[in-house]
């Protein structure tokens, strides 16, 4: 299960809505999703060179930090709207995912992580053996499946 942990998100977030410093611009907006035996999980990063973007893990902790920064030479600015600097985001990765197996793909300003649940977490199916005679225990033996 893919867990997210911060209870002070909602504070940040509507702080930065009603301030918006460059010092600490908007987090990156992320959609998270199981699709079978894995998570997919979208970072929206437009304008964020691929090289900007740093993926780590650490004790199930996974931390995107990505950094965007516009090129002003110079320019007197009448309205800047679109956030620039570091962004940072983190995940706290449940036991049952796999975070060895964690795929990184950016395309067209997003970034797609892609985190496979671990085998010991994939549901087994579980057979149930029978002897015909009164009194004697059910055996249950599990398979990979």
């Amino acid at each position: 299960m893919l867990m997210r942990f911060d209870p002070f998100r909602e504070l940040d977030r509507l702080t930065q809505q009603a301030f918006g410093t460059s010092s600490r611009p908007a987090s990156m907006p992320m959609d998270a999703y199981r699709d079978q035996d894995r998570f997919v999980v979208h970072f929206d990063l437009p304008g964020v060179d691929p090289s900007g973007i740093d993926l780590s893990i650490e004790k199930n902790v996974l931390t995107v930090t990505a950094e965007r920064r516009w090129d002003t030479d110079g320019q007197q600015f009448i309205a800047s709207e679109r956030p620039q600097g570091t962004f940072s985001r983190q995940l706290f990765l449940g036991e049952t995912l796999d975070p060895d197996g964690v795929d990184a793909t950016y395309n067209g300003g997003v970034l797609t992580l892609t985190i496979p649940v671990a085998e010991q977490a994939k549901p087994r199916k579980i057979d149930i053996t029978s002897d015909q005679h009164k009194g004697t225990p059910i055996e249950a033996k599990s398979t990979e499946g």
